[in-house]
């Protein structure tokens, strides 16, 4: 029989995963509508994330599927930390983007309440915009202190930190000397994410690739008491450092390893390949 509602063979969702499902029902409960082609790869990702022990350590994601922000909002993980999305975003087949100018996604999630420790964390965006880094933009982040700047969150793809021009930025939860990572000369295609796994070691990727580690220890003890913003950063409960690049995939959590950041990146890839939508 074929649910014309979904348009989706009644055996084929008895094989989705169940959390697949879960999240298939919160996007329809909310408003929004998924392709046969999305929810494949939707669950295909979940039971990918499951198998190589990475479903855990996952305390929002963002498949940023649907085209719409009904469907977008929605965190792939639980039934918490549905996003609120301000105007000036478009959304597409292929990702979210925001307007660089005043449009965030507020995650509603608060790290100080949610992860798991002030030494293990990790942020993911996937970008499909390559444009300069000479505009001061957070993809994603918060901080609480305007004055310190502490303690912070925060992800830059490609920016200007300072005066300095196309650098990808991590920070968690300090930004002195040898405990964040700068980098400059890298461009703002593809999947990048950080990872905190110790007081002493952040490490970035790009792709299936380390750019970079810190292995200063870090001094902060707490997180960041304010909800964690996609496509700005919360600077203390005000949206700031506004990007302009399209979302493909967005994720928050606990730290990972090596080799689940390797296993991480081929899940989300193998995701924007069926979607049509990889880079």
């Amino acid at each position: 029989m074929i649910l014309a509602s979904h348009g989706i063979i009644a055996s084929q969702i008895a094989s989705f995963d169940a959390d697949a499902v879960a999240f298939f029902n919160r996007v329809t409960t909310a408003g929004g509508t998924l392709s046969t082609t999305e929810k494949q790869a939707v669950n295909q990702l979940v039971l990918d994330l499951k198998a190589n022990s990475l479903w855990t350590p996952m305390k929002a994601i963002y498949p940023m599927v649907g085209a719409s922000a009904a469907a977008c909002a929605q965190n792939l993980k639980s039934s918490s930390f549905t996003g609120t999305f301000t105007s000036g975003w478009t959304f597409a087949s292929t990702g979210v983007t925001p307007n660089g100018t005043s449009a965030y996604m507020d995650t509603n999630l608060i790290p100080n309440s949610v992860l798991s420790s002030v030494n293990s964390t990790h942020l993911s965006y996937y970008s499909r915009t390559n444009n300069a880094g000479t505009t001061v933009r957070a993809e994603m982040g918060c901080v609480n202190n305007i004055a310190l700047f502490l303690p912070l969150l925060q992800l830059i793809v490609y920016g200007k930190e300072n005066v300095i021009n196309d650098q990808f930025l991590a920070q968690a939860y300090d930004y002195t000397a040898g405990t964040q990572i700068q980098v400059t000369g890298t461009n703002s295609l593809g999947f990048f994410a950080m990872s905190r796994t110790a007081i002493n070691l952040l490490k970035a990727y790009k792709n299936n690739s380390t750019i970079s580690s810190a292995t200063t220890n870090q001094t902060q003890t707490t997180m960041p008491t304010n909800n964690l913003y996609l496509g700005a950063w919360n600077q203390n409960g005000t949206a700031a450092k506004f990007s302009n690049r399209e979302c493909a995939f967005a994720s928050i959590g606990d730290g990972l390893t090596d080799t689940q950041a390797s296993n991480f990146y081929t899940a989300v890839q193998a995701m924007q390949v069926t979607l049509s939508r990889s880079v």
